[in-house]
């Protein structure tokens, strides 16, 4: 029966980030709210900004007609059984959205006017803070408040910031994002999460509503304020699902989930942040040093490169499925598979350059 109510979850945010990106973008152009072209993006002409504002109350609209369904007493006789173990949740979704707030607040005056480094990390803390009080924290193997405080923030101002910088060309953060969250919701379900994998569920139809009119050649892109939400949510869900009261009774692989999960934007943070402090360049200072720029580099399209992305994070954010029923060894040869598939990304790229360098050098007079 409860299937059902992911369905409807689904469905129901979908169609409404649907008709609300177009709408959000007509915002946009009459506000001035526009993305400028300039030789640090790939773009050509102006496009609005404010889809991530779609994403954003497609979810929340979603939330808050199913709370008020509960409370009016119109769930189906099958689901009602569930009302009280809905209640005891209220408390943690409402500082999930309140958190989400913050972070799409931030993110739109960033969209505005700009917002330097260290106030948006200031105001990203401040996001995770919110959190951690309302008692959503990473906590195994953790005896200290402290840093359990330090390691939970410190996990979603990443998530934050991994999706915001990957959320450079047409489609990919939140084509990245519906990928990483669908595996979650399908570990979620695995687990009998039900709170989880609900809220998953109308994740996943938000950014589907949005991505269909973000996909290249994209109309609207989400803007600060949906990048660093879409990044700050999955960080949250993943503290709940799989940092949240780990039972020692279990096996632990299953803590790794997220590592997993989020292995290629991880990768492309950290790959980039190396370029940029190997080059010397501002590490934050928006460039061409991404993941999907330096493949259409080795001659893909950007369609090309988008998609590759998708089947990378795939390919190694499927193996997170499997975690619970493995070993330490079985564990270890998931790990093992995609630190190799990263490697040879990385190879091949790295020989790509190589080549194109020496040919440039070749061709100088």
């Amino acid at each position: 029966m409860w299937k059902f109510v992911y369905i409807l979850s689904f469905v129901l945010s979908g169609i409404l980030s649907f008709f609300l990106t177009p709408l959000s973008g007509k915002i946009a152009k009459k506000t001035g709210i526009m993305d400028i072209p300039s030789p640090r993006k790939i773009h050509k002409k102006p496009t609005p900004l404010l889809g991530g504002l779609a994403i954003f109350f497609s979810l929340l609209i979603t939330v808050l007609l199913g709370i008020l369904s509960v409370k009016l007493n119109f769930l189906p006789e099958g689901l009602r059984h569930y009302i009280p173990g809905i209640m005891k949740t209220l408390p943690k979704l409402s500082a999930i959205i309140g958190g989400g707030i913050v972070v799409v607040f931030f993110g739109l005056i960033d969209d505005i006017i700009g917002v330097k480094p260290f106030q948006k990390l200031f105001l990203q803390i401040f996001a995770a803070t919110i959190i951690f009080f309302s008692g959503m924290r990473v906590s195994f193997f953790l005896t200290s408040k402290i840093l359990s405080y330090i390691i939970t923030t410190a996990w979603l101002v990443l998530m934050m910031n991994s999706f915001n910088l990957m959320d450079n060309m047409d489609g990919l953060s939140a084509g990245v994002s519906f990928i990483t969250g669908g595996i979650l919701f399908i570990f979620a379900f695995q687990m009998k999460q039900l709170f989880v994998a609900t809220i998953l569920s109308v994740f996943l139809g938000s950014v589907l509503g949005f991505l269909i009119h973000n996909f290249p050649p994209a109309k609207i892109f989400m803007g600060e304020c949906g990048s660093s939400f879409l990044g700050y949510f999955l960080g949250v869900m993943a503290v709940v699902l799989t940092f949240y009261k780990y039972e020692e009774s279990k096996t632990f692989l299953p803590i790794f989930t997220p590592l997993i999960v989020f292995s290629v934007p991880f990768f492309d943070t950290i790959s980039v942040i190396w370029i940029r402090w190997k080059r010397k360049l501002p590490i934050f200072k928006a460039d061409k040093n991404h993941l999907s720029h330096r493949l259409v580099k080795l001659g893909m399209s950007q369609k090309q490169a988008v998609g590759f992305i998708y089947l990378l994070t795939l390919c190694t954010g499927m193996g997170a499925l499997l975690l619970k029923n493995l070993n330490i060894y079985g564990g270890f040869v998931v790990f093992t598979e995609i630190i190799i598939i990263l490697g040879i990304v990385g190879i091949l790229e790295s020989t790509a350059r190589s080549k194109n360098e020496q040919s440039n050098s070749i061709l100088r007079p």
